[in-house]
């Protein structure tokens, strides 16, 4: 029997991917496709209120370049999918922190960074701090530390595109 050329069978996470005879095809779902294209080009809202804010300016520079992963930051709300609240949030900001999230188009997520925006950190007990950003807008990844490391932040990142890879995107219109 004549063989027809090389032929194999390579394993993908999306999918099988058929090679030789001349045709190739990858099998994937629509979620996988959707999360893959979001997951790459995540646009961070900065809000940076105190001293985390200089830690999250060390992502942008070149030892950690988060341009190469997709990450931009954006000064407009309605520009942005991911928003990143750093520093300290007192009572009077909260009502502006809310409306920049409610801009935002969907889906969104906000990252909190630092002690002071998980739960309001060194001025915990004064009476114009809110006690962590939750308590205003819903969280989807907290970084510790005061301030915390440009890695850690880089770490988050990656965590939210683990989380946007394993959410269900389509839905079911078809039951009831």
């Amino acid at each position: 029997m004549k063989s027809q050329g090389p032929s194999s069978d390579v394993q993908l996470s999306a999918g099988r991917w058929k090679s030789g005879r001349g045709y190739a095809a990858i099998l994937t779902t629509t979620d996988q496709l959707i999360n893959w294209a979001r997951q790459g080009s995540l646009w961070p809202l900065t809000f940076a209120l105190a001293c985390c804010g200089i830690e999250m300016m060390h992502v942008s520079m070149p030892r950690y370049d988060q341009d190469r992963l997709g990450i931009i930051f954006r000064a407009s709300p309605r520009q942005a999918d991911v928003m990143i609240v750093a520093g300290t949030v007192t009572n009077k900001m909260a009502p502006a922190l809310r409306q920049l999230y409610d801009q935002m188009p969907d889906p969104k997520w906000v990252i909190s960074m630092g002690s002071c925006a998980n739960g309001g950190g060194y001025y915990y007990y004064s009476y114009s701090v809110v006690r962590g950003v939750d308590r205003v807008v819903p969280v989807d990844i907290y970084v510790p530390g005061c301030p915390p490391t440009p890695e850690a932040l880089m770490y988050a990142i990656f965590q939210l595109q683990k989380k946007i890879r394993r959410t269900k995107v389509t839905r079911m219109w078809y039951r009831r």
